[in-house]
């Protein structure tokens, strides 16, 4: 498994490409992304579980209903949720796209982000559409990875080369995410591309596997999003022997897709709202996984913790507190806590009560961008890990007037 450049493009066969076309204000941010595959590809997708749900999720999950897909347009600076027309709106991005193109429009991924409850007007998004395709390259997926972003700081992508039956395989993608972060799945816009050949039941197998212990276990603020989901397409073009059930294919390929998911989830967090810190909470010991994951998503999501992280408090009691009300069944009198980072670790408490510990050296290991909160319920074989952020000031400010 080796990281290499080039995002959702670094597969063969794929092209992308981001513009301005006008939804948003700012003419230097680019709010119309395009990714589209040589060949049509097997698709398989995840998304939100909140009952309130954007027009292109209802689209796109028509749209790919056979397991196939060719492109996948989106725009940012509008949800197009909660409109009268949004279906309508939704179907007249994929039907202008696929002209253009020159495919079907139910091989079009559509997908939107930005506020919801306000129209989205279909002309900026057509008159960007020619210079949208004139565009499109094998360099462009750093183009479409921005073309996603709302109050994100930094795009977000990653792409990997692994071998399955002896031929050379890439999987990229891309990602948006910053406020509105808690999925069950999905809180966020994720776009992987891969050119291995995989039916689209092993390919929906393998996605709907995968969230569960990476997407499905990150937390920002608490809300859970309208509009966003986790898609991906391969396109075979790798030419390996399809992986049609599972073995040691199917695992490689899995393993590849968790090491794009794991690295965009701590991209997602990192760049949280306000954030200026990225947690990592992993628990050890529990009686089983579910338990595991019930204590460490209850630790990340703890307001009172993430506070106390943005200030380099080692309160540990917020630690025990979240894992108390997670409803998770443990034994508190056997939980160990402790804080690393790479100025050092630090016990700070052992059996569900504080331990004698260096205030300072503590302040100087939370002091740091990347924390790990490692805890210990017990001699179980249940492990999980999720991811975090700080809660700080600059959190509120860009929530208070997100919308004006």
């Amino acid at each position: 498994m080796k990281l290499i450049n080039g995002g959702v493009c670094a597969a063969k066969g794929y092209k992308a490409n981001g513009i301005h076309c006008g939804i948003r204000k700012n003419r230097t941010k680019n709010d119309l992304s395009l990714i589209v595959s040589e060949k049509r590809a097997t698709a398989a997708a995840v998304y939100t579980t909140n009952l309130v749900k954007g027009a292109p999720l209802a689209v796109t999950k028509k749209h790919i209903s056979d397991g196939y897909a060719s492109a996948v347009i989106c725009n940012s600076g509008n949800a197009n949720t909660c409109n009268a027309n949004g279906a309508e709106i939704a179907e007249k991005m994929s039907s202008l796209i696929a002209d253009k193109l020159g495919i079907c429009a139910s091989d079009v991924v559509v997908a939107s982000t930005g506020v919801i409850g306000q129209p989205l007007d279909i002309t900026p998004i057509a008159n960007g559409i020619p210079a949208l395709v004139e565009g499109l390259s094998t360099e462009g997926g750093a183009a479409a990875a921005e073309g996603i972003m709302t109050t994100d700081t930094v795009r977000k992508e990653i792409a990997v080369e692994f071998e399955i039956g002896g031929k050379t395989c890439r999987l990229g993608g891309i990602a948006k995410g910053s406020g509105m972060i808690h999925p069950n799945m999905a809180t966020m816009l994720v776009f992987i591309t891969s050119d291995v050949a995989i039916s689209a039941e092993m390919l929906q197998k393998a996605l709907s596997s995968d969230v569960t212990s990476t997407f499905n276990m990150l937390s920002v603020d608490g809300d859970t999003s309208t509009n966003d989901m986790v898609v991906v397409l391969a396109n075979g073009m790798a030419e390996n022997p399809e992986i049609v059930s599972e073995g040691e294919d199917f695992s490689t390929f899995m393993k590849a897709l968790n090491t794009i998911t794991v690295q965009l989830s701590r991209e997602i967090v990192g760049d949280g709202e306000g954030a200026t810190k990225l947690l990592e909470c992993t628990v050890s010991g529990a009686k089983d996984l579910a338990t595991a994951r019930t204590v460490a998503k209850s630790v990340v999501c703890s307001s009172l913790l993430k506070a106390a992280m943005f200030g380099a408090d080692a309160n540990w009691g917020r630690v025990l507190c979240a894992i108390g009300y997670s409803g998770a069944d443990v034994d508190v009198s056997r939980v160990d806590v402790s804080f690393k980072s790479n100025a050092g670790e630090i016990l700070v408490c052992k059996d569900g009560a504080g331990v004698d510990f260096s205030e300072e050296l503590a302040k100087q290991i939370l002091l740091e961008k990347e924390i790990d909160i490692i805890i210990s319920v017990g001699n179980g074989e249940g492990t999980a890990t999720a991811w975090g952020c700080d809660l700080t000031y600059d959190y509120v400010k860009i929530n208070g007037d997100y919308r004006t």
